[in-house]
C-alpha cells in the first residue's frame, strides 16, 4: 500500500480515488472471506444433522440452494476483487455505475441466502433466519465505499428487499395461520405486520446511519491527504534539509508565505580551496566529501532554528528568522556558527577528511522575503542588503584570516538575546551600494 506521502505527488482527486479503490478491495475481501467461512459452516453443519437425525431424514439435496448461493456468491467476490484491482493498477476510478450494481448485488446475497432457506423451513423462520440479519452487516461494510449515497442505497436495498419477502410469502403465513388475527385467535406475533415494518425501517435508519460515517471517514482522508500535501509544500519550497521542528511550527502556525520584509541573521559558508581539491578527484569522492561536510552543517543549523535557502556549489546560504522567528535569530545563528567549526575540527582531528577550512559571514538585517519564480516553480528567497552585506563579510574572512566574521548588528541583536559575543573588532569593511562602512567582528 502507498503512503500518504506517495499519493500526495497525485493530485486530491486522484489519491481519493486511489483511496476509494484499496477500501473496496479490503471490503470485497473480508466478504469472499466470509461467504468462503459460511460456505465450510454450513456443510458442517449438515453432515453433523446427517449423523444426528439420520441419513433415512436428512438427505444434501435439501441445502443445494444454500450451498449454490454460496458458491456464486463467493464466486461473484473473487471477480469483484480482481476487477476493483484492475482499475487501481490502470489508476482509473471505477465508473460509479458499477459501484451501485456491485452495492445491489452484494446487499441481494442475504436475500437469496433467505429464498435457499426456504426450501428447508417454513418461510416464516427462513424470514428471521441468520441471513436476514446479514443485511446489517453488508450495510456496516458500505462505509468501507467511501461513498455516502452508495450507504443510503445500500440501506434501501436490504430493507425493500425484505419487504418484497415478506408480501411475496405473506399468502403463505395466512394460509398456514400464522399471521396474529385478534377475532380469529391462534397465530403468532413474529408474523404480526408491524415487527416486519419496524425492521424495514431499522434496515433504512442503518443505511442513513453508515452514510454519516462513511463522510466520517471521507472527510478524515481528506484531512490527512490536506496536512501531507501541505507538509509536502512546506519542504519543496525550503528544500529537502528544513528540520521537522520547523515544518511542524510552519504547519501549526498556518505561517503564510507571502512577500514581506522581515528582520533575519543571515549567513554564508563557503569551503576553500575546494576547487584545487576537486580537480584531483572524481566526481564520487567529491560528492561524498561535500555530503559529509553538509550533512553536520545542515544538522547545526536546524538544531539553532536556521533553514538552508540555497546551496552555492562548495557552500551554502541560510537564513534565521525566515519563515518563523524565536526573536533570536542572531543568537541561534551564531550558536550554530560555532557549532559547526567545532564539529569540523573534530572532523580534521579525526583524519576522515581532507583537511578543511571554511569561511562564515552572519550579518542581521531586514530583508524581502518571498517566493520567488513561475507558476511550475517556485522558490523562498532572501534578497535585500542584508543579504549582500553577509555574502561580502564571508568573502573577508580571506582577507583577515578568520573564519567567521559578524557585523556589529548581530553581536548587538545577539547580546539582547542573551548571548555576550567577545570577539575582536576589526577595520569596518565597505560594501558596494553601502554609503556607510559595517563594523566587523572576528570570533574565534
Amino acid at each position: 500500500m502507498e503512503s500518504f506521502g506517495q499519493s500526495s505527488a497525485l493530485s486530491g482527486e486522484e489519491a481519493f480515488s486511489r483511496e476509494i479503490l484499496r477500501s473496496e478491495i479490503k471490503r470485497v475481501r473480508i466478504i469472499a472471506y466470509l461467504l468462503a467461512g459460511l460456505f465450510i459452516v454450513v456443510f458442517g453443519l449438515s453432515l453433523f444433522a446427517r449423523f444426528l437425525v439420520g441419513p433415512e431424514n436428512f438427505q444434501y439435496w435439501q441445502l443445494r440452494y444454500a450451498m449454490l448461493t454460496l458458491a456464486v456468491a463467493l464466486a461473484y467476490e473473487v471477480l469483484a476483487y480482481y476487477g476493483f484491482r484492475y482499475f487501481l493498477k490502470r489508476n482509473r476510478p471505477v465508473p460509479m455505475v458499477s459501484r451501485f450494481a456491485n452495492a445491489f448485488i452484494e446487499t441481494s446475497i442475504p436475500t437469496f441466502m433467505i429464498l435457499a432457506f426456504t426450501d428447508l423451513v417454513h418461510p416464516l423462520e427462513a424470514i428471521y433466519s441468520p441471513p436476514s440479519y446479514a443485511y446489517f452487516f453488508f450495510i456496516m461494510l458500505s462505509t468501507m465505499r467511501l461513498q455516502y449515497r452508495l450507504s443510503v442505497f445500500t440501506g434501501f436495498v436490504a430493507g425493500i428487499e425484505y419487504a418484497l419477502l415478506v408480501m411475496y410469502y405473506q399468502p403463505e403465513l395466512v394460509s398456514s395461520g400464522l399471521v396474529l388475527d385478534p377475532a380469529v385467535g391462534g397465530g403468532t406475533a413474529l408474523a404480526f405486520a408491524p415487527f416486519h415494518v419496524a425492521k424495514v425501517l431499522m434496515y433504512i435508519a442503518s443505511g442513513f446511519v453508515a452514510a454519516y460515517v462513511a463522510v466520517e471517514l471521507r472527510n478524515g482522508f481528506m484531512r490527512s491527504l490536506s496536512s501531507v500535501e501541505e507538509r509536502n509544500r512546506v519542504v519543496e519550497m525550503f528544500g529537502a534539509h528544513v528540520s521537522p521542528e520547523v515544518v511542524e511550527k510552519l504547519l501549526d502556525q498556518q505561517t503564510e508565505l507571502e512577500s514581506e520584509t522581515r528582520h533575519v541573521c543571515v549567513m554564508f559558508l563557503d569551503i576553500r580551496n575546494f576547487t584545487a581539491f576537486s580537480e584531483d578527484r572524481s566526481p564520487d569522492e567529491v560528492v561524498e566529501y561535500l555530503n559529509t561536510l553538509f550533512d553536520f552543517m545542515i544538522d547545526s543549523i536546524n538544531d539553532n532554528n536556521g533553514i538552508i535557502n540555497k546551496f552555492l556549489g562548495d557552500g551554502f546560504m541560510a537564513v534565521f528568522g525566515a519563515p518563523i522567528s524565536d526573536g533570536r535569530d542572531s543568537r541561534n545563528a551564531i550558536q550554530a556558527a560555532t557549532q559547526i567549526l567545532a564539529a569540523l575540527e573534530k572532523w580534521n582531528d579525526s583524519g576522515k577528511i581532507h583537511p578543511t577550512a571554511v569561511g562564515i559571514g552572519l550579518h542581521a538585517g531586514p530583508a524581502v522575503t518571498g517566493n520567488v519564480g513561475s507558476y511550475r516553480r517556485k522558490e523562498y528567497t532572501i534578497i535585500g542588503d542584508t543579504v549582500n552585506v553577509a555574502s561580502r563579510l564571508e568573502q573577508m574572512n580571506k582577507k583577515f584570516g578568520s573564519s567567521l566574521l559578524i557585523s556589529e548588528t548581530v553581536r548587538k541583536d545577539a547580546a539582547e538575546a542573551g548571548l555576550e559575543v567577545h570577539g575582536e573588532m576589526l577595520e569596518p569593511i565597505q560594501v558596494r551600494g553601502r554609503k556607510e562602512a559595517v563594523p566587523v567582528f572576528r570570533l574565534r
